[in-house]
């Protein structure tokens, strides 16, 4: 059977697997944890670990392993497995280069170390990337200088959501100041997550300070199909209001300055 770990810190999720592992355990236990994740937009660290009490997996569960897989594989932000079973270790390693997530194996011994590696990813991100399932806004952190991966990783966040609802209400951007790109290949990444995402995103937000609000213009016009309006970096909050659809609740008090609207479309 698979159960679910209880004993994990927040934004860590995980199943263990005990005796003889069916088909039925992944719908029951395994499907419902990652249909939730797609409804609410969230990407998961998830730990599995095989332990001792573990004896096979039956034929119908290595078909619907694989099924899921593929189904919900974008859901995935680092995957843990941690096990002493020899040919899950092996066949681990073996399939970790095709997945679009970081795959570590640890031993049974190393589960604590399993645990801190999934729950310091953040530590390592440029950037951090999360929708708001009651407005449908996917907001995005950004702290260093922007690189391939970390539109891979806001790609499969908005790609999630967008496959489960059909588009993104909004996208906000908040960044203190715009530290640019790695390289060519993170700015050329940029421009085709643009291009792939900007018909299924309704309203931009650019929560930034007053010297990258002056780009935004040139952001709304590679939006073409987003309404984009600048706020003030501390006006995050607003910036998601306005952005979920808001309207009114999103403008503030002639004195607070309110953010402007720099290109719109119907």
């Amino acid at each position: 059977m698979l159960e679910r770990l209880t004993d994990l810190p927040p934004g860590v999720e995980g199943l263990k697997a005990v005796g003889r592992i069916s088909k039925d355990d992944y719908e029951r236990v395994m499907e419902p944890l990652l249909e939730s994740a797609r409804r609410d937009g969230r990407r998961l660290r998830f730990l599995y670990e095989i332990g001792p009490e573990f004896r096979e997996f039956t034929p119908g569960a290595a078909w619907s392993d694989a099924k899921l897989g593929l189904s919900y594989l974008r859901l995935f932000e680092a995957v843990a497995i941690v096990t002493n079973v020899g040919w899950v270790r092996e066949s681990t390693r073996l399939a970790a280069f095709m997945m679009p997530c970081p795959v570590e194996v640890f031993s049974i011994s190393d589960r604590s170390r399993a645990v801190e590696w999934l729950q310091t990813l953040a530590d390592r991100a440029t950037v951090v990337e999360h929708v708001i399932p009651d407005t449908g806004v996917l907001v995005v952190e950004v702290t260093k200088a922007l690189r391939s991966q970390d539109f891979d990783a806001v790609a499969l966040t908005a790609d999630a959501w967008i496959e489960a609802h059909g588009r993104l209400n909004g996208l906000v951007i908040h960044a203190k100041r715009f530290p640019g790109w790695e390289n060519l290949g993170a700015m050329m990444k940029h421009v085709r997550f643009v291009r792939n995402h900007h018909q299924k995103i309704a309203r931009l937000a650019l929560a930034v300070d007053s010297a990258m609000a002056s780009i935004a213009p040139t952001i709304a016009e590679l939006f073409i199909k987003a309404e984009v309006k600048v706020f003030r970096y501390d006006e995050r909050e607003q910036a998601i209001r306005w952005a979920g659809g808001g309207g009114p609740t999103a403008r503030l008090p002639a004195s607070s300055e309110e953010g402007h609207t720099t290109s719109t479309s119907s």
